[in-house]
């Protein structure tokens, strides 16, 4: 054969050839049997400041909202105001139909005319009575009239008291009767309780409002220099949350700028206990038992400046409320913590000094953040920990 022959003819050079090849091959096995050691995801143990905070969601509204209705029935006159117009207290905002509340304050104005000009002509007859009462008994010490007369006189004189006094008393109601005709006039006339900006217009020009049982709102009115947040805490939370308390929060729309208050009050009472229907239910529920394991939530108020007029009413906020720093703080980023055991360490890994497998440790936390978590024992500051496994190697699976 060719290759025998040509093996035969050179020999150590194909030998030496073979012996290279052989090497080779045996090189790559090795390697392809003991891969180079896997990379960790690692952090550092250090030490900073730790904000121990409850996360909660929350809703912005405005500070100081009204409903502008009418106690008037009649047909919507005119709007004098658009949506998003800023008006002062006291401006004119629409008007209603006046003629039935103008012609009734005139029918009572005509009944207190006509019940003063009875009343001026009761007063001459009790006049004319009381001087016809001094005539009879000047009389009737002279013997000169008789009892009879004397009697009437005296008659007479307190009928057209009594008749005076039903009169006086009828004034009085009409009186007031006219002061009611003038309210209900002045009541088509929608004046701005306060300062601030139109938000919403619920009733369009032309429309008729009838205020029998209820006050229909005609537009709604909010001061929107600055806002109040009515954050949701769970009732897990609630406990470590008090007014005065550090807070801040972010709004979907710019999540990079962040705003600061305070707390200003936490309810007492669930978000759901001052709705009606929820209140019907709960006075229900107290003779059949209450539903375990529903979710309960309290709100928390505080309130944040507006001048920009940057926040809307209705945006969702993601608050932060700070119940506590811990400065200097032993830490690692809560991504490191694995199961929780009984005794209520956590199952921590860490990189060994020699490399290898990461060995796995025991230790108790204090603060967590959800961000970093503050360790009390189990580990010591320029430890490593394992925040996530490599990549799986090609073929391991095979």
């Amino acid at each position: 054969m060719a290759w025998f022959k040509l093996l035969a003819s050179k020999p150590r050079a194909y030998v030496a050839a073979l012996c290279a090849g052989v090497v080779v091959v045996s090189f790559f096995s090795a390697w392809s049997s003991h891969p180079p050691l896997l990379k960790y995801t690692t952090a550092k143990v250090g030490r900073l400041d730790i904000e121990d905070t409850v996360l909660a969601a929350g809703v912005l509204q405005p500070i100081q909202q009204v409903d502008v209705g009418t106690r008037a029935t009649g047909q919507l006159k005119s709007l004098k105001v658009k949506l998003g117009d800023p008006v002062r207290a006291g401006d004119l905002l629409a008007e209603i139909d006046s003629l039935l509340q103008d012609n009734e304050l005139r029918a009572q104005q005509a009944n207190l005319a006509n019940l003063e000009a009875k009343e001026r002509a009761a007063l001459a007859r009790l006049r004319k009575a009381r001087f016809e009462q001094e005539r009879q008994q000047g009389l009737i010490h002279g013997a000169a009239t008789s009892r009879r007369d004397f009697e009437s006189a005296e008659a007479e004189v307190q009928a057209d008291e009594a008749d005076l006094a039903a009169l006086e008393a009828q004034i009085a109601q009409a009186k007031s009767l006219v002061k009611t005709a003038e309210a209900n006039l002045s009541f088509t006339k929608i004046v701005a309780p306060i300062d601030g900006e139109v938000v919403a217009i619920l009733t369009k020009e032309g429309q008729t409002v009838v205020a029998a049982q209820i006050v229909p709102v005609i537009l709604k009115l909010a001061k929107l220099d600055a806002m109040t947040v009515k954050t949701q805490i769970s009732e897990a939370d609630v406990v470590s949350v008090k007014a005065g308390q550090p807070v801040s929060f972010t709004i979907m729309g710019d999540p990079d700028k962040r705003y600061s208050a305070r707390l200003r009050v936490v309810e007492s009472a669930p978000s759901s206990y001052s709705e009606p229907a929820a209140t019907q239910n709960a006075a229900q529920s107290s003779n059949a038992g209450t539903t375990v394991g529903a979710p309960v939530f309290y709100n928390a108020l505080f309130d944040v400046p507006n001048a920009d007029g940057v926040l809307r009413i209705g945006m969702s906020a993601q608050v932060s409320i700070v119940k506590g720093v811990v400065k200097n703080a032993l830490a690692i980023p809560a991504g490191a913590l694995r199961e929780q055991g009984s005794d209520g360490r956590f199952l921590v890994r860490v990189v060994g000094a020699k490399g290898g497998e990461p060995e796995e440790r025991r230790v108790r936390i204090g603060v967590n953040n959800r961000s970093f978590a503050q360790v009390l024992d189990g580990l010591k500051e320029g430890d490593e920990v394992v925040l996530g496994d490599p990549p799986t190697a090609i073929g391991s699976a095979s």
